[in-house]
């Protein structure tokens, strides 16, 4: 594993001199630290071989992302590791990702294993993709899974832009590609707290104020930590807590999740953070619902508006159809989202432009505003 300057500057300057597409891939240490950084980046190309280098002991990668800038970079499911690799300096222009290539061209699994056994009729040895990555030395069959991870890539990547291609749909994927490479870094959720699992069992403002303020102070005791706020405190504990309203340490300690293999001083910072939101004026409580901008949720809408209602079911129905004509998932067509905003506030008049014009507002690529168009004019016609 490359862990010191001098050997990167090696890799820099091999890489550098290779050709061809870059196979590019990260791991991280979901569920054992704080937040998505990179523990491990793998590299392979024409020429210079593979390497793995340690993101700890070499945070900038910007001299290696430098010299790969005008490369193409193989990536698979390129969401999933583009924020980690953005951190460290390493920023593609163009990408090819084969996980996306197989959705579009119709491959029920499109794990990585199961891809490289379907198209090249190799199997990757698997059971290290859950360990802790942040572990330091690696054990060798880590690493040698690592390199797996990047050995065949560009061979799939070849043999999927030949069967995109077949199908007539690799015009497609370059669109999709492009979109995901010139995509801005996400927003910040506004108020992740609410994304704390089983929410939908609290109602009242006060239990509300106690999930935001036990989900901060796991959040802050996490971060300082560098561990998944998962192991500081569960959702389903945060949860017990908010409907509980435990009056003391007491009777926290009676609840699910605060049990006896946590310490006195813990329960007392828990039961801190419940006093906190206890103490809150009625203004300052959060309100029941986000805010939400654009449509309501689809269950509301034959109440609300029947005949959007209809609409969308009719949108709905010949979205489904199509995609199952061109053999890929309704989604990767287009977002459920974009249908429903659409259906929900058709534009004027309803006809090819005016759809057009409605799916590109919602950030649409161009093919699929050619498939998707005479669908929704259809339905909102009808």
């Amino acid at each position: 594993m490359i862990a010191d300057e001098e050997s990167l500057a090696r890799v820099i300057a091999a890489f550098d001199a290779g050709s061809g597409p870059v196979a590019v891939d990260a791991e991280r240490a979901s569920g054992y630290r704080y937040g998505q950084r990179a523990y491990l980046v793998q590299l392979r190309r024409q020429g210079a071989g593979t390497a793995l280098i340690d993101p700890v002991a070499c945070p900038d990668l910007s001299g290696l992302g430098e010299v790969l800038a005008d490369a193409e970079w193989v990536l698979h499911a390129a969401t999933q590791d583009l924020p980690c690799l953005r951190e460290i300096g390493m920023i593609p222009s163009r990408i090819f990702d084969t996980e996306l290539a197989g959705r579009l061209a119709g491959f029920p699994r499109v794990g990585l294993g199961p891809m490289v056994e379907n198209v090249l009729g190799f199997v990757l040895e698997k059971g290290h993709s859950a360990v802790d990555w942040s572990t330091r030395p690696l054990p060798e069959p880590w690493l040698r899974y690592a390199a797996l991870d990047v050995e065949l890539l560009v061979d799939l990547r070849d043999a999927l832009e030949k069967e995109l291609d077949r199908q007539g749909k690799l015009e497609w994927a370059r669109q999709e590609f492009d979109a995901i490479a010139s995509a801005p870094p996400p927003e910040p959720r506004k108020e992740p707290w609410r994304r704390t699992s089983g929410m939908h069992k609290v109602r009242r403002r006060r239990q509300l104020g106690v999930v935001r303020e036990l989900w901060e102070t796991r959040d802050r005791i996490a971060q300082r930590r560098d561990v998944s706020p998962g192991k500081v405190l569960s959702d389903a504990a945060i949860v017990e807590a908010a409907l509980g309203l435990p009056a003391n340490v007491h009777a926290l300690s009676a609840l699910s999740g605060f049990g006896h293999r946590m310490g006195r001083r813990q329960l007392e910072q828990w039961q801190a953070a419940v006093d906190r939101a206890k103490a809150l004026t009625e203004s300052q409580l959060p309100q029941p619902g986000q805010s939400v901008t654009g449509p309501p949720p689809p269950r509301a809408w034959a109440d609300k508006d029947p005949v959007a209602a209809a609409r969308l079911s009719a949108a709905r129905a010949g979205v489904s159809a199509l995609a199952e004509r061109l053999n890929m998932p309704q989604e990767n067509l287009i977002t459920p989202d974009t249908v429903r905003r659409v259906c929900w506030e058709p534009p004027k008049p309803v006809d090819p432009d005016s759809v057009s014009a409605a799916l590109a507002s919602h950030g649409a690529r161009p093919w699929q505003i050619d498939q998707v168009t005479p669908v929704l004019v259809a339905a909102l016609s009808a």
